[in-house]
C-alpha cells in the first residue's frame, strides 16, 4: 500500500463527492477517534496481558489505588470511570476472583457496596503502571505539546 495514501482522507474525499460534505468532517473526526482508539487499545492489551488485566479492570484498580483508603463505593467507580454500572460490576467481579480486590459492605450506607483494593491488586496495578507508563503513556506517539490540546478538544465529547 502506497505509504502516502490516507484512507480517511480518501473517505472525507468520497463523502463530500456524494453529496454529504456537512457530514464528511465529522465522519473523519469519529472514524480517526476510532482507529487511533484501536491502535492504543492493541498496544495496551499487548502489555496488560502478562498481568491478566484488561484496559477497563487496570483503570478500576488504579482508581481504588488513588483513593485515600483503597476503596470506594461502587456506584463512585463508574461515575469517575464514566461508564455503566454493569461494567462496574462486571470488572469488579473479575478482579475479585483474581483476587486484587474484595466486596465489603459500606459502613454507613447498607444498600451500597464498597470494592477494596488488596496488597495483591495494589502490587500488580504498581507494576502494570510502570511497565505502561514507560511503554505508552510517557510517549504517546503525538507532540507533547499537542497532548494537552488533544485532551482538552476530546473533553468536550466525553
Amino acid at each position: 500500500m502506497d505509504a502516502d495514501f490516507d484512507p480517511i482522507r480518501e473517505a472525507h474525499r468520497r463523502w463530500v463527492e456524494h453529496g454529504w460534505a456537512d457530514a464528511a468532517d465529522g465522519m473523519a473526526l469519529v472514524t480517526s477517534i476510532t482507529r487511533v482508539q484501536a491502535v492504543f487499545q492493541q498496544r495496551i492489551d499487548g502489555l496488560l496481558k502478562p498481568f491478566d488485566l484488561t484496559f477497563a479492570r487496570y483503570e478500576v484498580l488504579q482508581l481504588l489505588s488513588f483513593s485515600r483508603t483503597g476503596s470506594l463505593p461502587m456506584g463512585a467507580i463508574g461515575r469517575r470511570l464514566q461508564v455503566h454500572p454493569t461494567s462496574v460490576t462486571s470488572a469488579i467481579d473479575r478482579l475479585e476472583r483474581q483476587g486484587f480486590v474484595v466486596r465489603e459492605d459500606h459502613p454507613t450506607d447498607r444498600r451500597a457496596k464498597l470494592a477494596t483494593l488488596t496488597e495483591e491488586g495494589r502490587a500488580v496495578v504498581k507494576q502494570a503502571t510502570a511497565v505502561l507508563n514507560e511503554q505508552v503513556f510517557s510517549d504517546p506517539g503525538v507532540d507533547p505539546a499537542a497532548v494537552t490540546e488533544l485532551v482538552d478538544l476530546l473533553a468536550d465529547i466525553r
